[in-house]
């Protein structure tokens, strides 16, 4: 069995009466823009907010991966709980507080989409314009999103995580 969806005006007046809404995203998509009073809880830990007998609604940014998730969130969770439906979008959407700090850099994952992107472009373009020796950077940034995607190790995402500006993520 699934976990139902709850809209973020009817989840408001849920958490108003004591209920506990749970962020499942990553710390470094949380640090940069959350909503307030949210608690943070990794799928990975998910047994700490069980325990209170309130309802329960998790949410991650669209409400994809709690969806996806919905059944290991149902076996993790004894009492009343929902999915937050459309996630964080939705709830900006509806006009509700949203805290953000701009100050935190973007989350990973689509720091690894920027770079990786533009390695690609730009492999292309000094391919086309060049020399087609470029075209060689464009294969050698496929062939590691293709390693990361299947052993779960992103080099691009190491070197970036050294970099200044993550080196201030919220933890």
């Amino acid at each position: 069995m699934s976990l139902p969806t709850i809209s973020p005006e009817d989840a408001k007046r849920l958490i108003e009466q004591g209920g506990t809404l749970i962020d499942i995203r990553g710390t470094d998509e949380r640090a940069r823009e959350q909503i307030p009073g949210s608690k943070h809880g990794s799928l990975t830990n998910l047994t700490e907010f069980s325990g209170t007998g309130a309802p329960i609604i998790y949410h991650c940014r669209s409400g994809m991966r709690t969806a996806q998730s919905a059944e290991r969130l149902r076996a993790a969770t004894p009492c009343e709980a929902y999915i937050l439906e459309g996630g964080l979008d939705a709830w900006k959407k509806a006009g509700l507080p949203i805290f953000t700090d701009k100050n935190q850099p973007i989350e990973m994952q689509r720091q690894v989409m920027i770079g990786a992107g533009s390695l690609v472009l730009l492999g292309m373009l000094l391919g086309t314009f060049a020399t087609p020796a470029f075209y060689w950077l464009a294969a050698f940034v496929g062939a590691g999103l293709v390693f990361a995607g299947v052993t779960g190790f992103c080099a691009m995402a190491k070197v970036l995580a050294a970099m200044p500006w993550n080196r201030t993520a919220a933890a």
